[in-house]
């Protein structure tokens, strides 16, 4: 899912289906704001709904790259299309005989732009509610997949083991540090964890704070939520809203 973790969750789904279609709308960078050559590594749009990975390529030309993107949009459609990438340009088989889907990959200084030829050459490669143009920058290496996954296991362990403060300061930083590129669904679940452990710290202001951007969600029933959201992303919210009805009520206070 690719709204803002900053927004709500009715509102920040309306508001990513905007940028993406206001991303189509975008001209490609000028020359003054483009650099020379695409570079290895793991690239993520805003809000973590499509990543985009450059590696080594097995063609002979100079600069060629292999790359891999995937993406979800609403109610779970995705994109999801691969091939080589030379002198900044993939061309993929089009829907059509004869019209190929030409993919360009501009870097520039605020990451790589991704646009298709035509919606029409490259739709194949998409379901319905879903797109693969975007911009995409490569996160901070604390905030790639592997490295969360990490966090979140030590953070585990030590909440586990009674450690609220460590556990703390061990899953706090993602909130900032990860905003940038992680998902909805991801920081939501995030806030949750850390919304328990300052209960247990005692800090239920901070509990309450930490948990406002997900309130809205947690106050509608759960028939509310899937009158609100399509049927495959309700599924993704209602967990996250459920903990959170739990966890307002545990920092309500007295």
């Amino acid at each position: 899912m690719n709204f803002p973790p900053q927004a709500t969750q009715a509102g920040a789904f309306k508001v990513a289906l905007i940028v993406v279609a206001l991303s189509l709308l975008c001209p490609p960078p000028s020359a003054a704001e483009t650099s020379t050559s695409l570079k290895p590594g793991d690239y993520v749009t805003e809000g973590g709904w499509g990543t985009l990975t450059l590696k080594p390529g097995k063609s002979s030309a100079a600069g060629a790259l292999k790359f891999d993107i995937l993406t979800v949009g609403a109610n779970g459609h995705t994109c999801s299309l691969d091939g080589e990438v030379r002198e900044n340009k993939a061309t993929l088989e089009g829907t059509e005989a004869g019209k190929p889907c030409v993919v360009t990959m501009t870097p520039t200084a605020a990451g790589i732009v991704v646009r298709g030829s035509s919606f029409e050459a490259c739709g194949q490669y998409c379901g319905a509610r879903a797109t693969f143009e975007s911009t995409y920058f490569q996160p901070p290496a604390g905030c790639v997949d592997k490295a969360v996954t990490a966090t979140r296991k030590s953070f585990k362990q030590r909440y586990d083991n009674k450690e609220f403060k460590e556990a703390r300061a061990q899953l706090e930083p993602l909130l900032t540090d990860c905003a940038r590129s992680m998902g909805p669904i991801e920081m939501g679940r995030i806030r949750n964890d850390l919304a328990v452990t300052l209960h247990k710290l005692g800090d239920l202001a901070g509990c309450r704070a930490l948990l406002q951007p997900l309130a809205e969600d947690a106050n509608r029933t759960d028939a509310e939520i899937r009158e609100n959201y399509p049927p495959v992303d309700a599924e993704s919210v209602l967990p996250i809203a459920r903990a959170a009805r739990t966890n307002l009520k545990l920092c309500a206070g007295k």
